[in-house]
């Protein structure tokens, strides 16, 4: 048993980190902070260079830790926050299905970010290490509510964000 939780932690921690790396650094085929600067803004998630980066480290960042068992509920917070935002703005229109762009895939990586936490990380991990180990239910619901909570803040941070529209082009000609 002591394995397990380890190995869930590296492979979906691990699983984050190189998304991260996909946003910032365009490794592993991702787009680099250009292209995913660019599709912020095209997701209405102003200003799109502030929300690529924060997308980026969160997945990054939520991955190691996650990876690592330090700050678990801290890590699955982040991470649901990143997967809850996703299914927002991208994902839930396509219904659940992976194979059609739905939002399968990032709810399974939440249950199993809240998993961890109400489990706990394990003994091989560094919150058990240095007994900083949250685990149980209310943390794990803590960290699902904090997820979301910080995915609402971003979508309306990024809609009160928005360049103001052009104004409307206006006719000259009275008659014609």
């Amino acid at each position: 048993m002591k394995l397990m939780p380890l190995t869930a932690r590296l492979l979906i921690g691990g699983l984050f980190v190189g998304h991260g790396a996909q946003k910032l650094k365009g490794w592993f085929g991702g787009p680099g902070l250009e292209g995913t600067t660019g599709f912020m803004t095209s997701l209405e998630l102003h200003p799109g260079k502030r929300n690529a980066i924060a997308a980026g480290v969160t997945e990054t960042a939520g991955g190691a830790l996650l990876a690592l068992g330090l700050g678990t509920p801290f890590a699955a917070a982040a991470l649901t926050g990143t997967m809850v935002t996703a299914i927002r703005k991208v994902h839930l229109p396509n219904g659940p299905w992976n194979a059609e762009g739905g939002w399968e895939f990032n709810a399974v990586l939440i249950a199993a970010a809240l998993l961890i936490t109400e489990q706990g990380p394990g003994p091989i991990s560094l919150d058990a290490a240095w007994g900083l180990e949250r685990k149980g239910l209310g943390w794990a619901l803590a960290a699902g509510a904090l997820g979301v909570a910080g995915s609402y803040a971003t979508v309306e941070m990024g809609r009160r964000n928005a360049p103001p529209a052009a104004p409307a082009a206006v006719d000259s000609d009275p008659v014609g």
